[in-house]
């Protein structure tokens, strides 16, 4: 069975790259016809004037694979109204935000991306709705059909079986680690400098000075602070709880008090409330760790450690839960999950994956070892101490099924999920009528799929 270029429609719509998009819109032509829906030469142009924002090198065949989508897509959506598949507006209007969002910081502001795409933010969200919409339709359409879809232990024993022995993969040497984090945490007084200031410039806000260029001169969020701090549209889900309680309890244009949350001490304005969605712009001061409360933390670390070292009643899973700060891990026995696996939550790390300091410390330990407290410097700069656990080592090794079940398992679902959009797809596609321009009808991606058949069936997924 050949496969489709299903799944690529996903990534290819509308990403966070930019283009000056004035160019594609003079085209106007339609390149193809599925059922109701049509295909404009200049929706194909503008995906591959994105693609080549994005990165990619100039390859005028590429627009195949983009045509091969928009007919998938628009196949998906089509089955979706059948089946009464549907997205919320709020659902369209998050995402739209979202991608935007995005663009902008890639850009460098707001100003620029208006620049790169030759009209107003608003005019182009508005051209873009409906495609994102339509994009989510057909995810959740293609989610539906593989909705019941699962990989039995026959199914992996045979899908291994066919596996040719001299192309298996090498699996690099893996581990299972475990953390207890110590973040050092500021005391009162020491907060207290980075409260005052926020209340400064909270109150050089409410004397008339713009809130955005104090944002922009002051502000530690460096997502926001280049755009004013504005944070667009978000529903409630979108923010932690005391951020929320503010930016849904006030009225356009209303100011907030100072107010704490884990990221520091923030204050925000209301732009405009839209249902279950709000506009909002912030000012965040961080706190600076400050050498006495890593201190601390480095107390309290070397305390835990001794009592998993002497107190064999204690484990490590429960001092985890109980005494680590890294919300991330502790209720998961503390152990670190494969960033490159997360959806299937698997606790076997390949030790070039890990951050090198923890693969230089479990390197020395032995399984079923914790290690003594260490700092470590996180992604964002901020130091902290941890005890590290190694649970588990496996050494390199050609695949097998005994070792690496779960990789393999993983691997025959996605290989039956494949199979099984495959089949519905090519059932759909001779189904229903698709037109394909000639300039793309000669694609081998698409060749042959032109088709008008004597009935046009519109049943419900089965």
């Amino acid at each position: 069975m050949r496969k489709f270029g299903i799944t690529l429609v996903f990534g290819l719509v509308l990403g966070v790259s930019f283009v000056n998009a004035q160019a594609p819109r003079t085209l106007d032509k339609i390149v193809a016809v599925v059922g109701s829906s049509i295909v404009l030469k200049s929706d194909v142009e503008l995906r591959y004037a994105n693609a080549l924002a994005s990165g990619m090198q100039p390859n005028e065949s590429y627009k195949c694979d983009i045509v091969q989508n928009f007919i998938t897509q628009k196949l998906l959506a089509q089955q979706a109204v059948i089946d009464s598949v549907t997205v919320k507006d709020d659902e369209v209007d998050n995402e739209v935000e979202r991608r935007m969002r995005a663009m902008i910081s890639r850009a460098g502001g707001q100003d620029r991306l208006e620049g790169f795409l030759g009209r107003s933010i608003i005019q182009y969200k508005d051209e873009i709705r409906d495609d994102i919409k339509e994009n989510m339709v057909a995810q959740r359409m293609r989610a539906k059909i593989t909705e019941k879809v699962s990989a039995t232990p026959l199914d992996v024993q045979n899908y291994f079986k066919k596996l040719a022995k001299d192309s298996l993969p090498t699996f690099n040497k893996e581990v299972e680690v475990g953390e207890i984090v110590f973040q050092p945490k500021l005391d009162h007084d020491e907060k207290e400098i980075y409260r005052q200031k926020a209340e400064e410039l909270l109150a050089r806000v409410k004397k008339g000075e713009d809130f955005g260029n104090l944002a922009r001169l002051y502000s530690n969020d460096g997502g926001t602070s280049s755009d004013g701090g504005d944070l667009g549209f978000a529903d409630r889900s979108t923010y932690v709880k005391e951020f929320a309680a503010w930016a849904f309890k006030l009225k356009a244009g209303e100011i907030s008090p100072v107010f704490e949350t884990e990221f520091g001490f923030h204050f925000l304005q209301v732009i405009e409330r839209r249902g279950e969605q709000v506009h909002v712009r912030h000012i965040l001061i961080t706190p600076v760790t400050t050498q006495q409360s890593l201190d601390r933390a480095k107390l309290k670390a070397d305390s835990v450690y001794l009592l998993l070292t002497k107190n064999k009643n204690v484990n490590f899973s429960a001092a985890a839960n109980y005494y680590s700060d890294n919300k991330d891990t502790k209720y998961n026995g503390g152990m670190m999950l494969n960033v490159e696996n997360v959806e299937t939550r698997s606790t076997y790390i390949p030790t070039d994956k890990l951050d090198p300091l923890v693969a230089l410390t479990v390197d020395t330990m032995k399984v079923g070892e914790v290690s003594k407290p260490q700092v470590f410097t996180e992604a964002n700069g901020k130091k902290d101490y941890k005890i590290l656990y190694l649970k588990s080592e496996t050494d390199a090794h050609k695949a097998n099924l005994k070792q690496d079940y779960p990789k393999i398992k993983d691997s025959a679902q996605e290989n039956k999920v494949n199979r099984t959009i495959s089949e519905w797809f090519e059932k759909r596609r001779k189904e229903t009528f698709i037109k394909i321009d000639p300039e793309f009808a000669v694609c081998p991606q698409i060749k042959g799929w032109a088709n008008t058949p004597t009935v046009v069936q519109s049943s419900k997924t089965p």
